[in-house]
C-alpha cells in the first residue's frame, strides 16, 4: 500500500492518536481524549471539564470520591505534554457551579497556572460558569470571551440553531453506544454534520 492510500485509509496518528479532518477548511485532528487539535495553529480545544463536580455533589449529600478534578487536570496536562500548544482554548463548563473555583485547593490552582503558563490561555463562557469564571479571574490564569473565531473555526460553549460555518461547540455531552452478544460499550464521541 502506498503512502498516499495508507494515509486515506487510516487515522492521522498523532504521538498518541487522532482521526483528521477539515472543518471549514481548518485541519483538525480528533483526540482520543475528546480533546481536539489544530496543528496549523498550535491550538488545543476542549470542553466541559466541569472542575468540581464531585464537591458541587457532596455539598448536596451525594457523595462522590473527591478526584475529578484531579483526574480531570491531569487529562489535560497529558495532552499539554504531548502537544505543547501555544494556545488552550477550553470551550465552555470548565467549572461545575459558581463557587467551584473557592473550592479548588492551591495545588489545583497552581496546577493550572503551570499548564498555562506560556500559552494564550482562553475560557469560554458555559452555562455552568458563567458567574465561577466572573468571580475568579483574579485566581485563574487567561482570559474570558462568549465567543472566538479562530481560522475558519467558531468557538462557542452551545450549538447554535442556525450555526456559523465551522462551529465548533461543547455542551451536548455526545456520547455513542456499541452493543454485540448482548453486552454494549457507552463512550464519548464528536459529533459532525460534515460542516460543524
Amino acid at each position: 500500500m502506498n503512502d498516499a492510500l495508507r494515509e486515506t485509509l487510516s487515522p492521522y496518528r498523532h504521538p498518541c492518536g487522532g482521526l483528521k479532518l477539515m472543518v471549514n477548511g481548518e485541519p483538525c485532528v480528533l483526540r482520543c481524549s475528546g480533546a481536539l487539535w489544530l496543528p496549523g495553529r498550535q491550538a488545543l480545544i476542549a470542553s466541559d471539564l466541569h472542575l468540581e463536580k464531585g464537591s458541587a455533589f457532596a455539598a448536596r449529600g451525594q457523595m462522590l470520591p473527591p478526584y475529578d478534578s484531579p483526574a480531570t487536570l491531569a487529562k489535560l496536562e497529558a495532552e499539554i505534554e504531548a502537544l505543547d500548544p501555544r494556545m488552550v482554548v477550553l470551550l465552555g463548563d470548565s467549572f461545575h457551579d459558581s463557587r467551584a473555583v473557592s473550592r479548588m485547593d492551591g495545588a489545583q490552582l497552581a496546577r493550572l497556572e503551570r499548564l498555562a503558563a506560556g500559552r494564550d490561555w482562553v475560557w469560554l463562557e458555559g452555562n455552568h460558569d458563567l458567574d465561577a469564571l466572573a468571580g475568579a479571574l483574579d485566581q485563574l490564569p487567561g482570559r474570558v470571551v462568549e465567543t472566538m473565531a479562530l481560522g475558519g473555526l467558531f468557538l462557542i460553549h452551545e450549538p447554535q440553531i442556525e450555526p456559523a460555518p465551522g462551529e465548533v461547540a461543547g455542551h451536548l455531552h455526545p456520547a455513542a453506544r456499541v452493543a454485540a452478544y448482548g453486552r454494549g460499550v457507552r463512550r464519548p464521541c464528536f459529533v459532525t454534520d460534515g460542516r460543524r
